[in-house]
């Protein structure tokens, strides 16, 4: 028997997976990143992950704490350390229909969400992907297909059933650890290990869904005219934009979402962007929200998408930004560029609302490089973008650090973020890598 199996506490008897194990290949690693964890551990209760955290610190066992995975970071996972792997706790239920009050377990994915609240006809805009767990979305921010029209998912967020780093389980809401659960709506992965969040849905049986593509000139007009469109756009029009290389050209690929099952409302939302330049459209179509994030999504993680990602917010579409954002494809150190619509819902909070603070900006840029040279590509192809930043989003960060920290959690947010932190987290035993 191994010395971990004969230190492990009680509890955790058959919750184990070692090195060895048919069940480690799928568990060591994140979308992004191969692990290769000592031990990884599958708490079925608040109680259980309080008893594995406590055993990590009591064994000195770098720690990780994984919900679905997909986090760019590769926190979810170490070498030689002890994971919490959070997927047996995912149940969801509806508390309440009336008031669209739901009770989502931390380690459940959206796909899973979607398909349970989907015969009450409700959702929850969160990632864009069914495979994304609930845990670092609604810790981090959320930024899904009906953003515009729902707001991030912190900002729905109502009370988060907390194991804080000394191994207490805590109830936060707005009466009871109120700072808890402002940090836990932005920059939760500091201050505790979520178990559970109670959301406030939205009514929702079905959604308009189209895909457009438009040639981007060299000088960003096209993009600058999406801007505007979106500036103006009913709140149920979500986009999302993949700037990509077409030889010496640019292409932008929109997926556009529309919030609502109405022919006329999606038609009406959507007529715009016809107008942006040279785009050819295909049909749009009313499909139910689960399609989006379906179960096909629900695989494992095993490093497949191994990447380096950074972003940043941009307030206006500038014609510098504009004609950046359409050369960031081509030339000598080329980098995949996503734009995401902000705007709507998720300015109606006030700023210092959640601890995530930017509810001014209108677009999230967020860019990518692959394997071999990744970084080194990332870094040259980022640089002409970064000026024209205005402040960061946690979740798309490949290698957070203090100057990233500051971006994510300006100015008092920043310093109310590490405050809190150590508040909540003397030793550091969760602080994430994006401390100041």
């Amino acid at each position: 028997m191994s010395d971990i199996l004969r230190k492990a506490p009680a509890d955790l008897a058959g919750r184990i997976v070692l090195p060895g194990d048919k069940r480690y290949p799928r568990l060591r690693s994140t979308y992004t990143t191969v692990g290769d964890p000592a031990v990884v551990v599958l708490p079925e209760s608040a109680g259980e992950v309080a008893s594995a955290l406590r055993f990590a610190r009591e064994n000195g066992l770098r720690l990780a704490v994984r919900s679905g995975g997909h986090g760019l970071s590769g926190s979810g996972t170490n070498d030689g350390g002890l994971v919490i792997d959070l997927s047996a706790l995912r149940r969801v239920d509806v508390l309440d229909r009336r008031s669209r009050l739901v009770r989502v377990e931390a380690g459940a994915r959206w796909a899973q969400v979607a398909q349970a609240l989907a015969p009450h006809g409700l959702a929850i805009s969160s990632g864009d992907h069914g495979g994304v767990g609930v845990g670092g979305i609604a810790t981090g921010g959320g930024v899904g297909w009906l953003v515009r029209k729902y707001g991030l998912t912190v900002d729905h967020v109502r009370a988060v059933e907390v194991v804080l780093p000394d191994g207490t389980t805590v109830r936060a809401d707005a009466e009871n650890e109120p700072d808890l659960l402002w940090i836990m709506r932005g920059a939760g992965a500091g201050a505790g290990i979520a178990v559970a969040f109670e959301i406030e849905a939205m009514d929702l049986h079905a959604v308009g869904h189209a895909q457009l593509v438009a040639a981007v000139d060299p000088d960003g007009r096209t993009l600058r005219r999406w801007a505007d469109v979106m500036a103006r756009a009913p709140r149920e029009l979500s986009t999302a934009v993949m700037l990509a290389a077409q030889g010496a050209t640019t292409a932008a690929f929109i997926t556009a979402v529309v919030a609502s099952d109405s022919p006329r409302v999606i038609r009406e939302a959507l007529q715009p962007l016809l107008g942006i330049g040279d785009v050819v459209g295909r049909q749009a179509h009313v499909v139910p929200y689960t399609e989006l994030v379906p179960p096909s999504h629900l695989h494992a993680n095993s490093g497949q998408m191994p990447s380096s990602t950074t972003n940043g917010l941009l307030t206006d579409m500038s014609a510098g930004a504009a004609r950046t954002l359409a050369q960031a494809s081509l030339g000598p150190a080329p980098v995949l560029v996503q734009l995401r619509s902000l705007g709507g819902a998720t300015h109606d909070p006030d700023s210092s609302a959640t601890a995530f603070a930017h509810r001014h900006q209108n677009v999230l840029v967020v860019a990518s490089a692959f394997p071999p040279d990744e970084r080194a590509t990332l870094a040259a192809g980022w640089a002409p973008l970064a000026p024209y930043m205005d402040g960061a989003y946690v979740n798309f960060e490949s290698a957070p650090s203090a100057e990233t920290f500051a971006r994510f959690y300006p100015g008092p947010t920043g310093t109310r973020v590490t405050d809190l932190w150590k508040r909540y987290d003397p030793d550091g035993v969760l602080r994430p890598r994006t401390a100041a």
